[in-house]
Order: C-alpha cells, then sequence, then structure tokens
C-alpha cells in the first residue's frame, strides 16, 4: 500500500500572466531553501492535481511547484481567438512562472503534452532551466508533418475528423459526452493499467475544470492544432540535459516508438521504462515515479 501523503486537488495560489489568472500549487520552499526547485506541468485535460501523490513527497526534498497551464484547470480560459493555445503559447508561460515566480533556476517534470511543454520552456529560457524529465512524453503522431507519414486515406480521415470538431454546435455535443464520468473513467481505463488508481477523485479532478464555459473551445483549439513542434524537433536544439520516463504498457504513446525516437539524441541522458504503468506513470504508480524523480532532481 503507498505511503503518499494526501495534497489538495486543486490550485490555491494565482499569479496574473498576460492579464489572465494561472492557479498554480507550491510546496517545501521554507524547509528547502538550498534545494533544487521542481516545477511539474500536467498533461492535456488534467491540472495540479494530477500530481497530488508526488508534490508531498517530492516537497520533502526540493522546493515543488505544480502549474496549470493556461485553459486548463484553475487557470484562466480566455477564447482561442484572445489566445492562441499553442506550446509556444504554453511554454511562455511557464518560463515565464520560472522567471517571475519561482525565482530560481529549475528542473521541469512534464506528462505527455506537458512534456513538449517543458522543452519549449527550456528553448525559451535557457538560463533558467537545469533539465527537463519527460514522462511519457506525447509524440504528436497528428502533428501535420508526422501526418505525412500516415496513408492518405487515414490523412483524409483525420483532417475531416478535425473539420467536423471546427464546428462549435458538433463539437459541443462530442465534448459534453466526453466529459460525462462515465465517458471519463472509460477513457481512463484506456491510459492506465491499474483500474484501482481510477478513483472517484480523479474523476472529479478531470471533470471539474471541463465545466467552465470555455472550456468546449479550448478542446476544440487543441484536437484542431496539427501545427507547432514535435518532441523530436526540439529534442535536436534542447539546451539542457532530458530524462525520460516511459510506462511499458502506455496505449497511446507506445514506448518502443518513444525508445526509437527519443535516444539518437545525445541530450537524453537516461531513458527508463516504468514496468505496469499506462500513460500517467506519476498518478499510477507514483512511489516509482517519487523515487526516480528524486534521484534525477537531487543527482
Amino acid at each position: 500500500m503507498s505511503t503518499t501523503p494526501k495534497y489538495r486537488k486543486f490550485a490555491d495560489r494565482f499569479w496574473t500572466w498576460r492579464g489572465y489568472e494561472i492557479g498554480y500549487c507550491a510546496e517545501g520552499l521554507e524547509e528547502n531553501l538550498d534545494k533544487p526547485v521542481i516545477v511539474l506541468i500536467h498533461g492535456f485535460g488534467a491540472s495540479v492535481g494530477h500530481w497530488r501523490k508526488n508534490v508531498p513527497v517530492l516537497a520533502q526534498s526540493a522546493r515543488v511547484y505544480a502549474i496549470d497551464l493556461i485553459g486548463f484547470g484553475s487557470s484562466s480560459q480566455p477564447k482561442p481567438s484572445e489566445l492562441p493555445y499553442t506550446f509556444e503559447t504554453w511554454g511562455q508561460q511557464v518560463a515565464d512562472f520560472v522567471r517571475e515566480v519561482v525565482g530560481d533556476r529549475a528542473i521541469l517534470v512534464g506528462n505527455s503534452i506537458g512534456a513538449v511543454v517543458a522543452m519549449q520552456a527550456a528553448i525559451y529560457a535557457p538560463e533558467l532551466i537545469t533539465k527537463t524529465v519527460l514522462i511519457n512524453c506525447s509524440l504528436r503522431l497528428l502533428q501535420e508533418q508526422n501526418q505525412l507519414n500516415l496513408p492518405w486515406f487515414r490523412r483524409v480521415g483525420v483532417k475531416s475528423v478535425q473539420n467536423i470538431l471546427g464546428n462549435r454546435a458538433i463539437a459541443k455535443l462530442f465534448f459534453d459526452q466526453v466529459r460525462k464520468p462515465k465517458s471519463v473513467r472509460q477513457i481512463l481505463s484506456q491510459a492506465y493499467v491499474s483500474k484501482e488508481a481510477i478513483t472517484d477523485e480523479l474523476i472529479e479532478i478531470l471533470i471539474k475544470p471541463s465545466q467552465n464555459p470555455n472550456a468546449v473551445d479550448v478542446f476544440m483549439a487543441f484536437v484542431r492544432y496539427s501545427q507547432g513542434p514535435r518532441p523530436e524537433d526540439l529534442l535536436a536544439i534542447l539546451p539542457c540535459d532530458a530524462i525520460v520516463l516511459w510506462g511499458d504498457r502506455d496505449p497511446w504513446e507506445p514506448i518502443e516508438m518513444g525508445r526509437s525516437s527519443f535516444t539518437r539524441f545525445s541530450c537524453v541522458k537516461e531513458f527508463v521504462a516504468i514496468a505496469n504503468a499506462g500513460h500517467c506513470p506519476q498518478d499510477e504508480v507514483p512511489d516509482q515515479v517519487n523515487e526516480l524523480l528524486l534521484k534525477f532532481s537531487l543527482s
């Protein structure tokens, strides 16, 4: 049985970025003044609550922050016409967060799209980011350059779905179904190996932000986003070391694709397979991930 301490589900601190409210959490700041800083970045549709099993453990040995990307969690959800939901936007948000809120050099830890954001932020602020830890990094298989490798009929199919979801009325009907507790549980049952980890608390963490008025617009913007960098593009110019952690049973981002793509870059110093874990090992097997994060952060 895990001995991970309890941690709050949602952000309890706020920072204003470009006029928008950004939610975040912080622990271990006073106790660990001389220790490293770790900034945790969630994946698509998630929030700081997805790190609730990690923050209190890491905060025993480091200064720890978890941030809600704009559009998610407790952060503002401006319409895409006001602010584009891209890796460039999120990368700049995290870089500015480290500069203005953290005020010190930091290690960035990201899960899924959060791993891509971590690399983008490191490129924007090389003087501030000492290392990135990429947990089941999004391979961005639907990015436009990657789509060129698909058979023509699959490319057409992807574009057709993206165009259909460009209609707000249709997208809202679809999104209304996706954000129901039963649907969220079904989606998580694909991403998680351990069904015991799919708790009512986790469902609440994921559903609550989806009830915000502009949540459907954020969803539309991202599912139609085929531009921006691939992880390989960022690894090729990453100005710091990268540690890669990967749940070996991830059905969405297969570990062998990640291994073959990532390990050819000199900045990748370790590639660690996490046994019997899916797409979000930090939540599914937190004890294993916490041990690895402390090992690579304190070394």
